[in-house]
């Protein structure tokens, strides 16, 4: 930041300007400056090591796009009222605050049946109250409860800022340009028809160029099978820590890592209990790569193991089917490591995992991507596209994975 600390340069899109007053005093609030300490993409820098970027980065970014967008629909006669442009770059600063480190996996292990979004809601609204109501229409946005629907999209749509941001960003931070996509023609092209966003007809073929891109991005990097394989490693070794501290066992843990391992959490108690909101903006990357390092000299040799596992990069060998993998296929597996580490096959079955990946890249019943035309004719881009068979973008694709630790004398 510049001594004005309001300037900033992105590597992305070059300098981004933070007004002073609301969204200034959110950029600098505890809850967004724990996302400096979140990395966008969890652990996929295990595949693609230049994947270092944040959370705190991808906000700035769809705020800066956010902006944008506001600037392109007001010069097409959009009337937007400056409150109305302040609440929705508010909202999209703060789409990912609940997001705790490496989102999805503490999603199915220390916190279970509270997503993220869920999350974020309760610390919007928590920062309303200190706030002083500050915060109200952005929140009346994010929950898409404001009259003007257009703006909710702009947060969570189809064609999001979120969206626009974290594709070009993360092929830019990965190296995989061909995931790259024109978010300032896509900008330059939107408009808003019956409260709805549209898309003019001459930005069709930007807008085929990001749902290839999108597909592309999933399918070798957020979905690629070393990441995945990584991924369910940190699962296995977080549930196994939380089987030990119920049983007990003395764990090493910051004080926020250790409330989630020695409690069970559920959405219920979540939403009430407020100890479980002050911890889990406690936590952050560092409370679980400490941990693992502390966990790889644990008297548990499964926790031991595991951790060493993710601390060294000894990960989980992949098998990606589309058929489900059988019962026999994994019995055997479990049988095997449990005889080459003498463990029992109890404690082997934490170091299998199988899952599926359902994932489409078009979800047009959803919220469906419309094209304009000059004479005011309205399609889906299904039906205006003559390059793309987006049906099949449409199509749910779904691989199931067998994710099982390396062993010498496993196949």
């Amino acid at each position: 930041m510049t001594q004005a600390r309001k300037i900033i340069n992105d590597p992305v899109f070059g300098f981004i300007n933070i007004p002073k007053g609301l969204l200034y005093d959110i950029v600098k609030h505890p809850y967004m400056q724990r996302l400096t300490r979140i990395k966008q993409m969890g652990i996929a820098s295990v595949v693609y090591p230049g994947a270092q970027h944040t959370r705190f980065q991808h906000s700035l970014g769809a705020f800066h796009l956010m902006s944008e967008a506001i600037i392109q629909l007001t010069a097409k006669g959009q009337f937007i009222f400056d409150s109305e442009a302040e609440a929705v770059k508010a909202s999209i600063l703060l789409h990912d605050i609940g997001h705790g480190p490496f989102s999805h996996v503490l999603e199915n292990t220390i916190v279970k049946g509270i997503s993220h979004e869920e999350i974020s809601l309760m610390l919007m609204e928590r920062m309303n109250k200190e706030m002083k109501g500050q915060l109200s229409l952005a929140i009346q946005i994010f929950k898409d409860e404001y009259p003007k629907r257009f703006l909710h999209q702009l947060v969570s749509g189809q064609l999001d800022m979120d969206r626009l941001d974290y594709l070009r960003r993360d092929s830019f931070y990965t190296g995989v340009h061909e995931g790259n996509i024109g978010s300032a023609r896509i900008i330059k092209m939107l408009d808003v028809a019956d409260d709805r966003l549209v898309v003019e007809s001459k930005g069709i073929y930007s807008i085929e160029n990001f749902l290839t891109a999108r597909r592309l991005m999933y399918w070798q990097v957020y979905l690629h099978k070393t990441s995945v394989a990584y991924e369910q490693l940190l699962l296995n070794t977080l549930l196994r820590a939380k089987e030990l501290a119920h049983k007990g066992v003395k764990i090493f843990a910051s004080p926020a890592l250790k409330y989630f391992l020695y409690h069970e959490i559920d959405k219920e108690r979540f939403m009430n209990d407020p100890e479980c909101l002050a911890n889990f903006i406690m936590l952050d990357d560092n409370d679980i790569w400490t941990s693992l390092k502390a966990w790889c000299s644990h008297s548990d040799r499964v926790l031991s193991t595991l951790s060493c596992g993710m601390i060294n990069r000894n990960i989980f060998k992949v098998e990606i089917s589309s058929h489900p993998i059988s019962v026999e296929r994994k019995n055997n597996l479990i049988l095997q490591i449990g005889q080459e580490l003498d463990i029992s096959s109890e404690e082997a079955s934490y170091f299998i995992s199988t899952s599926d990946i359902e994932k489409n890249m078009y979800e047009p019943e959803d919220d469906s991507i419309d094209i304009i035309y000059k004479d005011g004719r309205i399609e889906n881009i299904a039906e205006a596209s003559d390059m793309l068979n987006i049906s099949l973008l449409a199509k749910k694709v779904k691989k199931f994975y067998l994710c099982y630790y390396r062993l010498p004398n496993l196949p």
